[in-house]
């Protein structure tokens, strides 16, 4: 089969996949106002909500990179992992009660209630920034990698690319927001999941194995050591990782406006805590999944002799090689077309993970930026405005990444947005744990001091003692910005 026949096969699937979200997105978007796009009307099913989150909590960066981290911290990821699922217990039990007694659209508005105006904006000002930064960031990887196995075949432009990726996003959010993507997020965790097990059966048959054969050799690999004990300054020591598990979930879902407000679209009380439950529980075996088919994908370089790529090019690697093999060995049109089958599985995983996040992520960006920032949240044509503007500089990120092209400036960034969630673990920590008064007018100084502070601290210590921080990281940003407010705060409430 001719190269750009593939690719016609390919772009042709991706837009089967866009008009079904757009059938979904016409669906839900019926008599949509703005308690729809912010809420979807309190009615979600929770259920749906669960099962849609598993897939929006994979970005397709953690399609891609996950499979690749045996290589360097074998599966020890699982050990922060079981500590997910007790932070999504806690989140269930300590914020979600929090949340829905309020009545939050954002969640946001509580530290304004608690602490102070200041210290509202502030904790809405660090997520606009740190979300807006990350998920453009992911995306643009996503937006590589679709460029590299489709559209430069074609000769699109990756401005093209960008753009209309993310306009397609615009079109089928900008009317039912949130309650459309309740409803989108299920087909895409379905086609991220059926894409996961459709590769990791791929991998096992060019192994030669059977299922059973390919458990037990996953299952005796050197890389498949989950445990770390006996080295405490290791970063993959089990305590490390496993509380740091535990607040990675509280801050980055507990306290994060794009993890959280989809869990507030449900009835009642009860059935936002099931969903948490329930979705948090399916983290560990959908982990161990990406883990085992990094293993797979070890075995299948070795078997094949090849030297092994970096991390993140493990997966995309073998999709390009394997694909290329089966086409130089088929000897019709048909088996071609067969050989293609693998490209547009890895593409549709792709494009599930990556879009719903992107997706969640834009709406929530304007939810907190209508009712935050503009306090606007009944203004629905200021709504759209935002909407747009926000898909506009998530195009712009982009195309500034791609400009620079510096993995050491990409590292940076990363770094950065990690560094942004400690002040919002700081501030709620505070008014959740104790009874003082804050003195609101330092609040937002000393959430950008607290992580300048913490950046001195890891790299002295990493100089001086040859210990480098791990998500333990997040811990002491908190911990810092806590205290600042303690020491500035005045008389108990």
């Amino acid at each position: 089969m001719p190269p750009l026949l593939s690719v016609m096969i390919l772009i042709a699937v991706v837009i089967l996949y866009f008009a079904l979200l757009f059938a979904i997105s016409r669906w839900t978007g019926r008599r949509a106002s703005n308690e729809t796009f912010y809420r979807a009307d309190r009615r979600s099913p929770w259920f749906m909500v669960a099962f849609g989150m598993v897939g929006a909590s994979i970005s397709g960066v953690t399609f891609v990179s996950v499979p690749g981290m045996v290589m360097n911290a074998q599966m020890t990821y699982l050990q922060t992992c079981m500590g997910f699922v007790l932070g999504y217990v806690a989140v269930a039990f300590l914020l979600l009660p929090l949340y829905y007694r309020l009545n939050l659209t954002s969640i946001y508005a509580y530290l304004g209630q608690r602490l102070g105006r200041r210290s509202h904006t502030t904790g809405s000002a660090f997520f606009l920034i740190s979300k807006l930064a990350g998920a453009s960031l992911r995306f643009y990887v996503v937006c590589m990698i679709l460029q590299r196995f489709v559209f430069d075949a074609v000769g699109v432009p990756f401005m093209v690319t960008v753009v209309v990726l993310v306009m397609l996003i615009w079109l089928y959010t900008r009317r039912g927001g949130i309650k459309t993507l309740v409803w989108t997020d299920s087909l895409q965790t379905t086609c991220l999941f059926t894409a996961l097990l459709l590769i990791i059966y791929k991998v096992v048959a060019d192994l030669g194995m059977s299922p059973g054969e390919a458990m037990a050799a996953v299952r005796d690999h050197e890389l498949s050591r989950v445990f770390v004990m006996d080295d405490w300054v290791s970063k993959q020591n089990f305590w490390k990782q496993f509380v740091s598990g535990v607040f990675i979930v509280v801050v980055m879902t507990g306290l994060d406006q794009d993890m959280m407000q989809k869990n507030l679209t449900c009835k009642s009380l009860r059935s936002a805590q099931k969903d948490m439950c329930t979705y948090g529980m399916a983290f560990l075996p959908a982990n161990l999944l990406f883990l085992a088919l990094g293993v797979l994908l070890v075995m299948w370089y070795r078997q094949q002799g090849m030297t092994l790529p970096a991390g993140d090019e493990l997966l995309p690697n073998y999709i390009a090689e394997a694909s290329a093999q089966a086409k130089t060995a088929a000897g019709s049109s048909w088996l071609a077309l067969q050989a293609s089958f693998l490209e547009i599985v890895f593409v549709l995983g792709i494009i599930a993970a990556s879009f719903s996040s992107a997706d969640s992520a834009l709406t929530s960006l304007t939810t907190i930026f209508c009712v935050d920032i503009l306090k606007q949240s009944e203004n629905e044509q200021a709504r759209k405005r935002v909407h747009l503007m926000m898909c506009l500089l998530f195009v712009v990120f982009i195309l500034v990444f791609k400009a620079v092209n510096s993995t050491s400036l990409i590292d940076a960034v990363y770094t950065i947005v990690s560094y942004t969630y400690g002040p919002l673990l700081g501030l709620f920590a505070f008014g959740l744990l104790t009874r003082r008064s804050v003195s609101d007018r330092w609040a937002p100084y000393i959430a950008v001091a607290a992580p300048l502070l913490c950046f001195a601290i890891d790299y002295g210590v990493g100089r001086w003692l040859d210990y480098r921080f791990g998500y333990e990281l997040l811990m002491l940003n908190g911990m810092l910005t806590f205290a600042g407010l303690w020491l500035t705060g005045g008389r108990r409430l």
